[in-house]
């Protein structure tokens, strides 16, 4: 099912080729002046510039092309050269019949060669709670997952869990230290002790506490590092230690997923990808990738000629490999963040077989996943290309700066997402929405609206831009938010509630009113709306057009009566581009991870 700028574009190439103009300069936008015009092509400047020919003369000789198109009420030349295309109302009320027949878009814009991709998001370390810089990957990792899903490729989302790195080695010390686990300290294969010697809020308590000796503590942090070697290597009471604050954690990280409305096809972590590690490392020294570096052993990535200016601890600058060697095996003898991160690649290559990697990870990751991507294309484990780093920017607060409690912390996520709760459910009896619902409906109400506050507040800005935290803006019920989006979609679904009670149901489309014409427009953008983030990966797009069919709803219930409308024709025509405008309403913000109640 082709959108109608596809179409008009499709016809305006025609016309461009038809006067020996290249058809690449045929594109047809939606017009900057929707009071003149529907779509306008602006071609005719470029292609006359190059033909020398003049703008105008030209744009006349196309538009002749186009007279007749029974789609087109009128075509204007407008400035220099500009076309202006507007949309006869009976192509309108076709291609508004089209989207409101397939209810569930499945027709909207398929991609015409599937892939097999795996989205590598939110990625938590075990043993650690999950704070607010967790929120950005795991709300735009979801919503790529669903709109890659929408469009039909082959989704894995994996939540690649930090499970198997230095934290490790930090936390089995540091509870060995307190004598919460000496049955797993001592040496031989146990057998150990069923039941967890530490809780989530030990693990919470002592990772700080850990990180913030080793950072001054030589000796401790030396034998954090033998730990961690210890416990990749085997050593079985670390890994039973391990086994229990991988389990402890992991209750609390489904929690807050859950919570959140985000889920994964794999819950993998570091440690899955372990037992490839041994083959790979050798598999590496074998093709000559693998080279002794001051006691550890590493792959150089940078190609040659490619270098960068680089300090010295006594000022002198030299100039170094860029990027930087690639890690594999530390002089500990321990595998580093980047080994477990190739071995996954090839975990993931024998797994799924994929066409395509994403990795939503903040941006300051940058250089590390260039470092691996490239090691892995040496390798052998993927293509140029399959692997891609979709960095973001940072959720701040007023200062600019990244997001922290009052008193400087870090917010927990669980906490971020009950103080939005919390709002949520002030503002609805502010608003007297739901007063009368049963407790366990309004509650619901107050997560649902609480949940697309925080979502949409982050996917409506471009994943590559930092914003800023405002819950009090976030949580409106007016303006472009998350809750504004809810009450249309409940405003709708009260609408159509009330045409059955009456009887009334949705019947052929027609064209008429200027706030008509505006709706049925708005429901043909949507397959664009879809290719453009999946093309972009950028779900801001998404999150645009939903914003503008809720806007474009509200003006066509203010302007074109629907239960009271003067014919029977016309309210089953209302009632059908409501319908429709419901369902698209509802399936956009579905991609961007959103539920709507039924009421409020």
């Amino acid at each position: 099912m082709t959108d109608l700028r596809t179409e008009l574009g499709e016809a305006v190439a025609a016309a461009f080729a038809a006067e020996g103009v290249d058809t690449a300069l045929a594109r047809v936008t939606a017009s900057d002046r929707p009071d003149l015009a529907d779509f306008q092509s602006n071609g005719a400047l470029a292609a006359a510039k190059a033909l020398k020919a003049n703008p105008r003369e030209l744009a006349a000789k196309v538009a002749a092309h186009l007279e007749g198109d029974a789609r087109l009420s009128s075509i204007e030349i407008a400035g220099p050269g500009f076309i202006n295309l507007k949309l006869s109302d009976a192509a309108l009320a076709k291609r508004a019949a089209e989207v409101a027949a397939d209810a569930d878009h499945s027709g909207a814009a398929p991609v015409s060669g599937p892939r097999k991709v795996v989205i590598d998001y939110a990625g938590p370390n075990v043993a650690k709670p999950m704070h607010v810089g967790h929120l950005r990957s795991s709300i735009i990792g979801e919503s790529l997952k669903r709109l890659h899903r929408f469009r039909g490729d082959t989704v894995w989302g994996d939540a690649h869990f930090g499970d198997w790195g230095f934290q490790m080695g930090l936390l089995i010390v540091a509870t060995g230290d307190e004598g919460k686990a000496e049955a797993f300290m001592a040496e031989g294969d146990g057998p150990f002790p069923a039941e967890s010697p530490v809780t989530l809020e030990d693990l919470e308590r002592l990772y700080p506490q850990a990180a913030a000796r080793a950072k001054e503590d030589p000796a401790f942090r030396d034998r954090a590092r033998k730990a961690t070697a210890e416990l990749q290597g085997g050593r079985a009471g670390y890994r039973a230690l391990w086994k229990h604050m991988h389990d402890v954690s992991m209750a609390a990280l489904q929690r807050e997923f859950s919570a959140l409305g985000v889920t994964f096809d794999l819950w993998n972590g570091e440690s899955d990808a372990d037992p490839l590690i041994p083959g790979m490392v050798e598999e590496l020294r074998e093709k000559g990738l693998l080279v002794e570096d001051d006691g550890a052993q590493v792959v150089h990535v940078a190609r040659p000629g490619e270098t960068r200016k680089k300090k010295l601890a006594d000022g002198s600058v030299i100039e170094a490999p860029s990027p930087p060697p690639l890690l594999v095996v530390s002089s500990e003898g321990s595998a580093m963040y980047g080994t477990t991160d190739l071995a996954t690649i090839k975990q993931r290559r024998r797994d799924q077989d994929f066409d395509l990697v994403l990795y939503v990870v903040d941006e300051r990751q940058a250089e590390h996943f260039e470092q691996v991507f490239r090691g892995a294309y040496l390798a052998g484990y993927a293509a140029e290309g399959q692997l891609n780093h979709l960095g973001f920017g940072t959720m701040n607060g007023p200062d600019g700066k990244p997001f922290k409690t009052r008193a400087g912390g870090v917010l927990k996520l669980h906490d971020l997402i009950t103080q939005a709760t919390d709002k949520a459910r002030e503002r609805l009896k502010e608003a007297k929405l739901g007063d009368d619902l049963p407790e366990a409906e309004f509650e619901d109400i107050a997560h649902k609206v609480a949940v697309a506050a925080l979502k949409f507040a982050d996917l409506s800005n471009s994943r590559t831009t930092s914003y800023v935290f405002d819950l009090d803006r976030f949580m409106s019920f007016e303006g472009k938010t998350g809750p504004y989006l809810l009450y249309q979609a409940v405003r709708i679904k009260s609408l159509l509630r009330k045409a059955a009670d009456q009887g009334a149901a949705p019947g052929p489309i027609a064209i008429s009113e200027p706030a008509e014409r505006d709706l049925a427009l708005t429901l043909d953008a949507f397959s664009q709306a879809t290719v453009e983030a999946y093309d972009k990966r950028m779900p801001h797009v998404i999150a645009e057009h939903a914003y503008r069919l809720a806007q474009s709803f509200s003006k066509f219930y203010a302007a074109c009566p629907v239960l009271i409308a003067p014919d029977e024709a016309t309210k089953g025509s209302r009632l059908a581009l409501s319908k429709a405008a419901l369902d698209q309403l509802e399936i956009a913000l579905t991609l961007l991870g959103i539920d709507t109640p039924e009421r409020m």
